[in-house]
Protein backbone atom coordinates (compact mmCIF):
# COMPACT_ATOMS: atom_id res chain seq x y z
CA UNK A 1 0.00 0.00 0.00
CA UNK A 2 1.32 3.45 -0.88
CA UNK A 3 2.20 5.65 2.08
CA UNK A 4 -0.24 8.31 0.87
CA UNK A 5 -3.13 5.94 0.19
CA UNK A 6 -6.24 6.29 2.35
CA UNK A 7 -5.92 2.78 3.78
CA UNK A 8 -8.97 1.17 5.38
CA UNK A 9 -11.36 4.11 5.24
CA UNK A 10 -14.41 2.39 3.77
CA UNK A 11 -16.73 3.82 6.39
CA UNK A 12 -15.75 7.36 5.47
CA UNK A 13 -15.72 6.96 1.69
CA UNK A 14 -18.73 4.69 1.17
CA UNK A 15 -21.45 6.55 -0.79
CA UNK A 16 -24.58 7.64 1.03
CA UNK A 17 -27.09 7.35 -1.77
CA UNK A 18 -30.01 9.07 -0.03
CA UNK A 19 -27.88 12.21 0.27
CA UNK A 20 -26.12 11.99 -3.10
CA UNK A 21 -26.13 14.30 -6.12
CA UNK A 22 -25.13 13.74 -9.74
CA UNK A 23 -22.67 16.23 -11.24
CA UNK A 24 -22.34 16.11 -15.04
CA UNK A 25 -19.31 17.86 -16.50
CA UNK A 26 -18.95 19.69 -19.83
CA UNK A 27 -21.38 17.63 -21.90
CA UNK A 28 -21.85 20.35 -24.52
CA UNK A 29 -22.18 20.22 -28.30
CA UNK A 30 -18.76 21.70 -29.03
CA UNK A 31 -17.08 18.82 -27.17
CA UNK A 32 -18.96 16.16 -29.15
CA UNK A 33 -18.08 14.73 -32.56
CA UNK A 34 -18.53 17.46 -35.14
CA UNK A 35 -18.17 20.22 -32.56
CA UNK A 36 -15.58 22.98 -32.46
CA UNK A 37 -13.35 21.08 -30.02
CA UNK A 38 -14.38 17.41 -29.98
CA UNK A 39 -13.14 15.21 -27.15
CA UNK A 40 -12.81 11.56 -28.24
CA UNK A 41 -15.39 9.26 -26.72
CA UNK A 42 -17.57 11.99 -25.24
CA UNK A 43 -20.51 11.57 -27.59
CA UNK A 44 -20.58 7.86 -26.84
CA UNK A 45 -21.14 8.37 -23.10
CA UNK A 46 -23.99 10.89 -23.43
CA UNK A 47 -26.78 8.26 -23.43
CA UNK A 48 -25.29 6.67 -20.31
CA UNK A 49 -25.06 10.00 -18.51
CA UNK A 50 -28.61 10.81 -19.60
CA UNK A 51 -29.78 7.53 -18.05
CA UNK A 52 -27.98 8.40 -14.83
CA UNK A 53 -29.57 11.85 -14.78
CA UNK A 54 -33.00 10.34 -15.35
CA UNK A 55 -32.50 7.94 -12.46
CA UNK A 56 -31.44 10.69 -10.04
CA UNK A 57 -34.29 12.88 -11.27
CA UNK A 58 -36.80 10.08 -10.80
CA UNK A 59 -35.48 9.30 -7.31
CA UNK A 60 -35.83 12.93 -6.21
CA UNK A 61 -32.07 13.42 -5.92
CA UNK A 62 -30.25 16.59 -7.03
CA UNK A 63 -28.61 16.92 -10.44
CA UNK A 64 -26.08 19.61 -11.40
CA UNK A 65 -25.05 20.15 -15.03
CA UNK A 66 -21.71 21.95 -15.17
CA UNK A 67 -20.81 23.86 -18.34
CA UNK A 68 -17.96 25.90 -19.76
CA UNK A 69 -18.46 29.23 -21.53
CA UNK A 70 -15.51 30.84 -23.29
CA UNK A 71 -16.26 34.54 -23.71
CA UNK A 72 -14.82 36.04 -26.93
CA UNK A 73 -11.60 37.82 -26.11
CA UNK A 74 -10.46 35.18 -23.65
CA UNK A 75 -9.97 37.41 -20.61
CA UNK A 76 -11.09 34.67 -18.19
CA UNK A 77 -10.14 31.57 -20.16
CA UNK A 78 -7.89 28.88 -18.69
CA UNK A 79 -4.30 29.42 -19.81
CA UNK A 80 -3.96 26.47 -22.23
CA UNK A 81 -6.82 27.84 -24.36
CA UNK A 82 -6.47 31.56 -23.76
CA UNK A 83 -4.38 32.30 -26.84
CA UNK A 84 -6.83 30.44 -29.10
CA UNK A 85 -9.83 32.34 -27.73
CA UNK A 86 -8.00 35.68 -27.79
CA UNK A 87 -7.24 35.10 -31.47
CA UNK A 88 -10.90 34.61 -32.32
CA UNK A 89 -11.48 30.92 -31.68
CA UNK A 90 -15.06 30.11 -30.74
CA UNK A 91 -15.52 27.18 -28.39
CA UNK A 92 -18.67 26.96 -26.23
CA UNK A 93 -19.15 30.68 -26.86
CA UNK A 94 -22.03 32.18 -24.87
CA UNK A 95 -25.27 31.95 -26.83
CA UNK A 96 -23.84 29.63 -29.49
CA UNK A 97 -25.31 26.23 -30.46
CA UNK A 98 -22.00 24.70 -29.39
CA UNK A 99 -22.54 25.83 -25.80
CA UNK A 100 -25.81 23.94 -25.45
CA UNK A 101 -25.98 20.76 -23.37
CA UNK A 102 -25.92 17.53 -25.37
CA UNK A 103 -29.31 16.42 -26.67
CA UNK A 104 -31.15 14.13 -24.28
CA UNK A 105 -29.18 15.12 -21.19
CA UNK A 106 -31.78 17.50 -19.76
CA UNK A 107 -35.45 16.67 -19.15
CA UNK A 108 -36.30 19.28 -21.81
CA UNK A 109 -34.18 21.45 -24.14
CA UNK A 110 -32.79 24.44 -22.24
CA UNK A 111 -30.32 26.98 -23.57
CA UNK A 112 -27.71 28.20 -21.08
CA UNK A 113 -28.41 31.70 -19.75
CA UNK A 114 -24.98 33.35 -20.20
CA UNK A 115 -25.72 36.42 -18.09
CA UNK A 116 -26.92 34.39 -15.12
CA UNK A 117 -24.28 31.67 -15.39
CA UNK A 118 -21.29 33.96 -15.89
CA UNK A 119 -22.40 35.93 -12.83
CA UNK A 120 -22.18 32.74 -10.76
CA UNK A 121 -25.88 31.93 -10.62
CA UNK A 122 -27.56 28.56 -10.80
CA UNK A 123 -29.97 28.18 -13.73
CA UNK A 124 -33.05 26.18 -12.77
CA UNK A 125 -33.82 23.20 -15.01
CA UNK A 126 -36.38 21.49 -12.80
CA UNK A 127 -36.94 20.50 -9.16
CA UNK A 128 -33.51 20.03 -7.64
CA UNK A 129 -31.84 20.25 -11.06
CA UNK A 130 -29.66 23.17 -12.15
CA UNK A 131 -27.06 24.25 -14.66
CA UNK A 132 -23.94 26.12 -13.53
CA UNK A 133 -20.80 27.60 -15.07
CA UNK A 134 -17.26 26.80 -14.01
CA UNK A 135 -14.39 29.05 -15.09
CA UNK A 136 -11.64 26.44 -14.71
CA UNK A 137 -11.12 22.66 -14.53
CA UNK A 138 -12.84 21.96 -11.23
CA UNK A 139 -16.55 22.51 -10.76
CA UNK A 140 -15.76 23.74 -7.24
CA UNK A 141 -13.23 26.43 -8.22
CA UNK A 142 -14.71 29.95 -7.91
CA UNK A 143 -18.27 28.62 -7.94
CA UNK A 144 -21.17 28.16 -5.54
CA UNK A 145 -21.32 24.39 -6.03
CA UNK A 146 -20.28 23.41 -2.51
CA UNK A 147 -22.79 25.79 -0.93
CA UNK A 148 -25.56 24.54 -3.24
CA UNK A 149 -24.82 20.89 -2.46
CA UNK A 150 -24.65 21.50 1.29
CA UNK A 151 -27.89 23.46 1.09
CA UNK A 152 -29.54 20.44 -0.50
CA UNK A 153 -28.26 18.09 2.20
CA UNK A 154 -25.73 16.32 -0.03
CA UNK A 155 -22.61 14.64 1.30
CA UNK A 156 -21.97 12.36 -1.71
CA UNK A 157 -21.24 13.38 -5.30
CA UNK A 158 -21.38 11.17 -8.38
CA UNK A 159 -19.37 12.58 -11.29
CA UNK A 160 -19.82 11.82 -14.99
CA UNK A 161 -19.06 13.62 -18.24
CA UNK A 162 -16.29 14.80 -20.52
CA UNK A 163 -12.56 14.03 -20.44
CA UNK A 164 -11.64 12.35 -17.15
CA UNK A 165 -8.01 13.55 -16.87
CA UNK A 166 -9.06 17.19 -16.92
CA UNK A 167 -12.33 18.50 -15.47
CA UNK A 168 -13.89 15.37 -13.93
CA UNK A 169 -10.61 14.50 -12.20
CA UNK A 170 -10.14 18.04 -10.87
CA UNK A 171 -13.74 18.06 -9.66
CA UNK A 172 -13.31 14.73 -7.85
CA UNK A 173 -10.09 15.85 -6.16
CA UNK A 174 -11.77 19.04 -4.99
CA UNK A 175 -14.84 17.10 -3.82
CA UNK A 176 -12.63 14.81 -1.77
CA UNK A 177 -10.75 17.81 -0.38
CA UNK A 178 -14.11 19.18 0.83
CA UNK A 179 -14.97 15.84 2.49
CA UNK A 180 -17.64 14.82 0.02
CA UNK A 181 -17.91 11.08 -0.48
CA UNK A 182 -17.02 10.79 -4.15
CA UNK A 183 -18.07 8.37 -6.87
CA UNK A 184 -17.00 8.16 -10.51
CA UNK A 185 -19.39 6.58 -13.00
CA UNK A 186 -16.66 4.79 -14.94
CA UNK A 187 -18.72 4.02 -18.05
CA UNK A 188 -20.24 7.51 -18.16
CA UNK A 189 -17.06 9.54 -18.62
CA UNK A 190 -14.70 9.89 -21.58
CA UNK A 191 -10.92 9.60 -21.41
CA UNK A 192 -10.59 6.76 -18.92
CA UNK A 193 -7.57 4.50 -18.52
CA UNK A 194 -6.48 2.03 -15.83
CA UNK A 195 -3.84 4.47 -14.60
CA UNK A 196 -6.30 7.36 -14.35
CA UNK A 197 -8.82 5.25 -12.48
CA UNK A 198 -6.16 4.01 -10.06
CA UNK A 199 -5.12 7.62 -9.45
CA UNK A 200 -8.65 8.45 -8.28
CA UNK A 201 -9.06 5.25 -6.31
CA UNK A 202 -5.94 6.27 -4.42
CA UNK A 203 -7.74 9.26 -2.89
CA UNK A 204 -10.82 7.27 -1.95
CA UNK A 205 -13.01 7.80 -5.02
CA UNK A 206 -15.43 4.89 -5.41
CA UNK A 207 -15.45 3.47 -8.94
CA UNK A 208 -18.80 2.09 -10.10
CA UNK A 209 -20.54 1.48 -13.40
CA UNK A 210 -23.76 3.28 -14.21
CA UNK A 211 -25.95 0.20 -13.79
CA UNK A 212 -24.76 -0.21 -10.21
CA UNK A 213 -25.34 3.47 -9.45
CA UNK A 214 -28.81 3.43 -10.99
CA UNK A 215 -29.69 0.33 -8.98
CA UNK A 216 -28.66 2.11 -5.78
CA UNK A 217 -30.45 5.40 -6.37
CA UNK A 218 -33.66 3.79 -7.59
CA UNK A 219 -33.89 1.28 -4.75
CA UNK A 220 -36.05 1.99 -1.73
CA UNK A 221 -32.94 2.77 0.32
CA UNK A 222 -31.49 5.06 -2.31
CA UNK A 223 -34.44 7.30 -3.01
CA UNK A 224 -34.47 10.76 -1.51
CA UNK A 225 -36.48 13.92 -1.66
CA UNK A 226 -35.09 17.06 -3.24
CA UNK A 227 -34.48 19.50 -0.44
CA UNK A 228 -34.63 23.23 -0.73
CA UNK A 229 -31.49 25.27 -0.33
CA UNK A 230 -29.80 28.46 -1.46
CA UNK A 231 -30.77 29.10 -5.07
CA UNK A 232 -33.15 26.16 -5.25
CA UNK A 233 -36.25 28.14 -6.14
CA UNK A 234 -35.16 31.52 -7.45
CA UNK A 235 -32.43 30.47 -9.87
CA UNK A 236 -29.71 32.26 -7.93
CA UNK A 237 -26.67 30.87 -6.25
CA UNK A 238 -23.50 31.95 -4.57
CA UNK A 239 -21.34 33.99 -6.87
CA UNK A 240 -17.73 33.45 -7.84
CA UNK A 241 -15.28 33.51 -5.00
CA UNK A 242 -17.94 32.71 -2.40
CA UNK A 243 -16.34 29.53 -1.10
Amino acid sequence: MREDSPGDSTGFTEPRWRSSALVTVDLQNDFLDGGASPVPGTGAVVPTVAALAASFRGAGLPVVHVVRLYVPGGSDTDLPRRSEIEQGGRIVAPGSPGSRPAAGLLPRPVDPDPELLLAGGMQDIGPGEVMMFKPRWSAFHRTGLEQWLRGHGCDTVVVAGCNLPNCPRATLFDASERDFRSVLAVDAVSGTSPERLADLEGIGVVLLDSASIIAEVTSGDGQGKVRSGPGASDGTGAGPGSL
